[in-house]
């Protein structure tokens, strides 16, 4: 784990992204968008053209992670030479477009729920709980439409100020990360400036995100058993990586307390 410098600020309140960080929910993501991507993949002609299957790991991370699920898809099929028509939100799932990608994402996604629900991170609620103790506010971050849904049923809400999910980015027309806004918006709602707040992800577009929103501290979340994704989340920009929840709280506030 990275300790902070005696230099980063005190966080006056805490933006934390869902998936992967709150919820362990990636996973779940990952394994619908290989479902879809790898089905559309499928139907490309067979030679020396045909795209790579996705990798549920390393394109993950690199290309859906934290983004919008529209974002998402065209990102990745782009980064296989694919170009869709954009479509339109309403498209049934499929492979003629990127919306329709993206419902084939979604419909894969609402069956590994139906047949597993998602749980938080044992080390969420402590940390949450711990600080609010600390008179420290926190707000849950998404691109998920999912996210509000998921958070009450694993019994987070109660320990968060505000929820910013899929739903108010499209009602109030917020970029998706890498783009700043999901997460300046969830520190206005918390009455916080971002630069007297904290971003903790585990995505490398949030970790983008936060440092071009200007937050005084971005902490990275790699739960990997290796570690293997904290050099990626520091060549992000990310001010410290730690390994779970409670290891932030310990180092972050336990320097200034």
């Amino acid at each position: 784990m990275n300790a902070p410098s005696a230099g980063l600020p005190q966080p006056r309140g805490v933006v934390l992204d869902t998936d992967g960080v709150l919820l362990d929910s990636a996973a779940v993501h990952a394994a619908a968008w290989k479902t879809a991507f790898d089905a559309c993949l499928g139907e490309r002609p067979p030679g020396r053209g045909r795209p790579a299957p996705f990798d549920a790991d390393v394109d993950y991370r690199r290309f859906v992670d934290g983004r919008s699920r529209y974002d998402g898809a065209e990102a990745f099929l782009t980064a296989r030479g694919i170009r869709l028509p954009p479509g339109e939100p309403g498209d049934p799932p499929g492979c003629g477009t990127v919306w329709a990608v993206a419902a084939r994402k979604e419909a894969a996604f609402q069956d590994a729920l139906a047949a597993d629900p998602v749980v938080a991170f044992e080390d969420a609620a402590a940390a949450l709980a711990a600080l609010r103790s600390l008179h420290v506010p926190c707000a849950a971050v998404s691109a998920s439409r999912h996210a509000r849904a998921l958070i009450a049923a694993a019994g987070l809400d109660v320990l968060l100020a505000a929820v910013v999910d899929g739903e108010d980015a499209a009602r109030l027309g917020l970029a998706g990360k890498p783009d700043p806004a999901l997460f300046l918006h969830a520190a206005g709602l918390l009455g916080i400036r971002a630069d007297a707040a904290a971003v903790v992800e585990d995505a490398l577009a949030g970790v983008r995100a936060a440092r071009r929103g200007g937050f005084g501290l971005v902490a990275g979340l790699d739960r990997t058993s290796d570690g293997h994704g904290a050099s990626l989340l520091r060549a992000e920009g990310a001010d410290l990586v730690v390994p779970d929840l409670m290891s932030l709280v310990r180092n972050v506030w336990r320097q200034h307390g």
